[in-house]
């Protein structure tokens, strides 16, 4: 899942920044509601982090105006200790679904991410299904005939990714986009080790589902093709059944 992250403190940025990869999130940082807009206009994300105290305004007058334009990411508001019972209520009513108080404990933060994200109300269901594969995006956890199956963190934000879009083709370039945040480098074939090791996940944990390449465009989530040799032995059995 992607994060973005609104504050203007360099040293806090990348502490909460590295907090949230290291639970499996992808990570953008900015220190402006400028930026912050430029953000939020070319990338989907599914929860922002938004300070109030920022250089060019208050983020909850930034965050009040994009609700009342239908803007539904969940946002959880990142405000100093000091602030009223009164404040957190405004920041609510405003459409805050959530607050954290500063300092920021790391725990509690990633805690009440995945609450949030968690709720029905957010853009996607708590567990998305594809064949005998399920996937919690809040928990980060992955089942495959009901059994827990580990997966990397890299490798479940591409199984992230193929799942909301299962049967259809994602380009590579939306996968990349989805598995390495704005200051990563990605090596050239970095997308094709992690496709590489998610098939082989899947395929020893016993998945229905399989990963097809279209290639030149993309990747395809689908139901998994019977072998060719099984084909083969089926017909064989039918045609012997026919000839008795």
């Amino acid at each position: 899942m992607r994060v973005l992250l609104v504050e203007d403190e360099p040293k806090v940025a990348a502490v909460i920044s590295d907090i949230l990869k290291f639970h499996g999130f992808t990570a953008d940082s900015v220190g402006t509601l400028e930026d912050a807009s430029e953000s939020v206009a070319v990338v989907t994300y599914d929860a922002i982090l938004l300070d109030r105290k920022l250089p060019d305004g208050d983020g909850l007058h930034w965050l009040r105006h994009r609700r009342r334009a239908g803007w539904p990411v969940p946002a959880l508001i990142l405000t100093a200790e000091m602030d009223s019972v009164d404040d957190r209520v405004e920041g609510l009513n405003a459409g805050a679904d959530d607050y954290i108080l500063k300092p920021v404990n790391m725990d509690e933060l990633i805690a009440r991410l995945r609450a949030v994200l968690r709720r029905p109300t957010t853009a996607f269901g708590p567990v998305m299904r594809a064949g005998n594969v399920e996937f919690d995006p809040a928990g980060r956890q992955v089942w495959v005939n009901g059994t827990s199956v580990k997966v990397p963190r890299r490798e479940i934000c591409l199984l992230e990714v193929l799942m909301r879009r299962f049967g259809r083709v994602v380009p590579k370039s939306a996968l990349e986009e989805s598995l390495f945040s704005y200051d990563n480098e990605v090596s050239s074939n970095a997308l094709e080790v992690g496709i590489y090791r998610l098939r082989t996940h899947l395929s020893k944990s016993g998945a229905t589902v399989s990963i097809r390449t279209d290639r030149g465009i993309g990747y395809i989530l689908e139901l998994a093709r019977p072998a060719v040799s099984d084909t083969k032995h089926a017909s064989g059995n039918s045609s012997e059944a026919s000839r008795a």
